[in-house]
């Protein structure tokens, strides 16, 4: 079975982006009802079962037009790429932080602002979590806006409880050989690196065309 790692779509930039900007503030107010509703102290079942049933009665609204299965990753002939359900950085996933990530000649840097949805042990950053936001940043180092890669192992090593709250994220390539890529990266607080990680990367083999 053939499996396309990008689908072609024909929507112009212009109004893709006029999408995203549309879809920003829901995103946000729906993340902010996760938190919201972690860290409510209401324990009234009336004024719970109601913000339920308005709740239900939006996603019944929003579910009344959608994709069938995963949302997928897009791109246009323009160059624009689109990855809405990405679980880091997704532009419409409000699970996503989201992480915040630029390219620079030193590798990726990036910033996140973790909440209580991203919570382990008390006031501290759950450890898979951070494994997301590593991996996440070292794929685009990795790739280097050239080429897909695929995450081959992680290693990672907790130097120490990685608070809630503002944190920063650097990942860089260490070396090169073939279709493999080695990276390293970190992730840092106001007093320094909590989490430090390395992994290998890899350029998977394209199917032949018509295979």
């Amino acid at each position: 079975m053939k499996h396309d790692l990008f689908s072609p779509d024909p929507t112009p930039t212009a109004e893709i982006e006029r999408i995203e900007a549309a879809y920003a503030p829901l995103t946000d107010a729906v993340r902010k009802l996760i938190d919201a509703t972690i860290r409510s102290t209401i324990t009234d079942e009336a004024t719970l079962a109601d913000a339920a049933a308005q709740i239900t009665a939006i996603t019944e609204k929003l579910a009344s037009e959608q994709l069938p299965g995963a949302a997928g990753v897009h791109f246009n002939d323009e160059g624009r790429v689109w990855n809405w359900g990405n679980t880091v950085v997704g532009q419409r996933n409000a699970v996503a932080p989201p992480l915040r990530s630029e390219h620079r000649a030193d590798g990726v840097h990036a910033q996140v602002s973790l909440g209580a949805a991203y919570e382990g042990p008390p006031g501290l950053v759950h450890g898979g979590v951070t494994a997301l936001l590593l991996d996440q940043v070292m794929g685009q180092a990795a790739a280097d806006r050239r080429r897909v890669l695929m995450t081959g192992t992680l290693k990672l090593r907790y130097r120490r409880g990685t608070p809630l709250g503002d944190l920063r994220l650097r990942a860089w390539i260490e070396s090169e050989s073939g279709r493999k890529v080695r990276v390293r990266a970190g992730i840092y607080d106001a007093d320094g690196l909590t989490v430090e990680a390395e992994g290998l990367f890899i350029e998977p083999r394209m199917p032949d065309a018509g295979a």
